[in-house]
């Protein structure tokens, strides 16, 4: 988890790779009218993301029902963007990956290909609620790369986590 431009999907796949569970990208699961209005650098509003982070619990319970788990890349800005995420998945452990606003913006800037503009950072900064107490979950700064990161949140997730 964490705003844009942190490198969520890059140490995903990686992640995802050193623990032997399917990989996703929760912005492939962006309705179209959702990826247009981030497209045009409207922030999405929590009507707007409640399907879509339904869809990603949903697709991290089908993985646990497949007896395989998984990664799955996803902003979860905020305690109840998580919560959404964990009534599918209450084991859900969050991985996340924090960046200084600087780096973000460069990173974004130099980013080819993907919908999410940089005039978007700071909305996704104001919007970040981190990690609670009580929630299952760490914090990774990414200020190494994104194998080491990888590996640092390989053996967070294989820690044994109490609640």
């Amino acid at each position: 988890m964490g705003v844009s431009g942190t490198g969520k999907s890059t140490v995903g796949r990686l992640l995802a790779d050193r623990l032997g569970v399917p990989f996703a990208d929760a912005d492939d699961l962006h309705s179209p009218a959702d990826i247009a209005k981030m497209s045009a650098g409207i922030a999405l509003t929590d009507e707007d993301r409640a399907p879509w982070l339904a869809a990603v619990g949903s697709w991290l319970h089908e993985r646990m029902a497949e007896g395989t788990g998984g990664v799955i890349a996803c902003s979860a800005l905020r305690r109840s963007y998580r919560d959404i995420v964990r009534a599918a998945v209450p084991e859900v452990f969050f991985v996340h990956l924090t960046a200084d606003r600087d780096e973000l913006v460069a990173r974004m800037t130099h980013r080819r290909g993907h919908y999410m503009p940089v005039s978007l950072v700071d909305s996704q900064l104001r919007t970040l609620e981190p990690l609670d107490a009580g929630e299952l979950g760490a914090v990774v700064h990414t200020d190494r790369t994104p194998e080491v990161l990888a590996d640092d949140a390989a053996a967070l997730v294989r820690e044994p986590h109490t609640r």
